[in-house]
C-alpha cells in the first residue's frame, strides 16, 4: 500500500505538459486552415489551440507568422458574406416578416454581427449572418 501511495504521489507531483498548435508557415488573414498549416508543439500556452479538430476548417482573422502559436481569438468560422455583397435582409417578429435587399458593409461568418445598408432606404442596420448567407436584422428594444 505504501508503495502504491508513493507512486501516486510521484505521478501527481510531475509537471503536466500540454500541446499547442503552431503555424507551420506564415498564414495570411482569411486563410481556411488545413492539417498542413500547423504543427504540434509540446509546450502549453494559455489561450491557444491545442486540438487539431477545433482549428481545421476555421479561418484566420489576422496574419499568423510561422512558429507562432495559433490563438483561439485569431481564428473563427469562415466568412459567408463579404463587404459590398448583396444579401437578403430580413426581419421577423411573430407573424410579421419583412424582406429587403441589403448591401453588407462588413465581412462575417455564421453568427457574426455585421452592418447592412438597406438598398432601397439607404438605412444602415446591424444583423446576424445566418447559415444560408442572409442577414437577420436584430431587434432593438
Amino acid at each position: 500500500m505504501r508503495a502504491l501511495v508513493s507512486i501516486l504521489v510521484g505521478t501527481l507531483a510531475m509537471p503536466a505538459f500540454g500541446e499547442t498548435l503552431v503555424a507551420a508557415r506564415t498564414l495570411r488573414a482569411q486563410t481556411v486552415l488545413a492539417p498542413d498549416d500547423f504543427v504540434v508543439s509540446q509546450t502549453s500556452v494559455p489561450g491557444t489551440a491545442s486540438d487539431a479538430t477545433t482549428v481545421i476548417g476555421q479561418e484566420t482573422r489576422v496574419a499568423i507568422y510561422q512558429g507562432r502559436p495559433i490563438r483561439l481569438a485569431d481564428i473563427g468560422p469562415p466568412a459567408l458574406v463579404d463587404r459590398n455583397q448583396i444579401v437578403v435582409l430580413s426581419y421577423v417578429s411573430g407573424t410579421l416578416s419583412i424582406r429587403a435587399e441589403g448591401r453588407v458593409l462588413d465581412r462575417g461568418g455564421v453568427g457574426d454581427t455585421v452592418r447592412v445598408m438597406n438598398v432601397a432606404s439607404r438605412t444602415t442596420i446591424t444583423g446576424v449572418v445566418a447559415a444560408d448567407g442572409s442577414v437577420r436584422a436584430q431587434r432593438h428594444e
